[in-house]
């Protein structure tokens, strides 16, 4: 799930892009693979940790076929209850301080670390290797690029996959908190995009929301299903069938 208020997370004040800018440039100091100059991203079938920048389309006859198989992997079950989900059951918003996921400890907030995966011409606070206040970022799910700077945050927003709410009714309820830390700040899980088209999606699934770029909703239903098995976490059946209708 997206979280609105989370756009103003960082390493420091959230809305000052204040004086002086170091220009790293569109390179990947921090650790992103791949680069960032990569333009519409990586095709989510050669990217299985969600280091790879981005979200690329899945065109051909045979990536969509493995796309489907991969889909028939995941289980069913009907959403449980919402009951005591809250935000920060799943830790503060884009904490660093999380194991066994890419990134995790590297001093850096997950979202600067996502924000450096799919951005291109970066520009950092002066004297921070971190804290990007501004940056061009191609949205896979409108397809636009976006011309981002800080003092106009909530431009782009860090997208869930998978919400975290649906997490929650789908059996993370029953997890331990280090357990959701890790859904939550995953790479896998997570892709920077036009804020308001994510605002738009809250904690839906696949056969209630899709991306509005038809061109990419492949990739989006096999990101949701990679994150879904990783964290062995089953989608009700009207999500899987419409996963599978947008790899036929």
């Amino acid at each position: 799930m997206s979280v609105v208020v989370a756009v103003l997370a960082g390493c420091g004040p959230a809305l000052d892009p204040s004086g002086d800018l170091t220009d790293l440039g569109s390179g990947t100091s921090g650790g992103a693979k791949g680069g960032s100059g990569t333009g519409q991203g990586v095709n989510p079938l050669d990217n299985p940790d969600g280091t790879g920048p981005g979200l690329k389309a899945i065109t051909s006859d045979k990536d969509r076929a493995k796309a489907r198989e991969l889909i028939d992997k995941v289980a069913t079950k009907g959403r449980g209850s919402k009951t005591g989900y809250d935000r920060d059951k799943f830790g503060y918003a884009w904490a660093d301080n999380v194991d066994d996921v890419p990134w995790g400890r590297n001093g850096c907030d997950t979202r600067n670390d996502l924000l450096k995966r799919d951005g291109r011409d970066l520009k950092y606070r002066s004297g921070s290797n971190c804290v990007i206040v501004s940056m061009t970022l191609y949205d896979p799910y409108t397809g636009k690029t976006i011309d981002w700077s800080k003092s106009h945050a909530a431009e782009v927003q860090i997208d869930h996959v998978m919400p975290l709410s649906y997490d929650w009714q789908m059996g993370a309820s029953r997890w331990s908190e280090s357990k959701r830390k890790q859904i939550a700040n995953d790479p896998l899980n997570l892709i920077p995009v036009d804020g308001s088209t994510n605002g738009s999606k809250g904690d839906s699934g696949p056969a209630t929301w899709l991306p509005p770029s038809r061109d990419i909703r492949c990739s989006y239903a096999v990101r949701f299903a990679q994150v879904a098995l990783k964290y062995d976490l089953p989608v009700t059946s009207a999500d899987k069938a419409a996963m599978l209708e947008q790899c036929t």
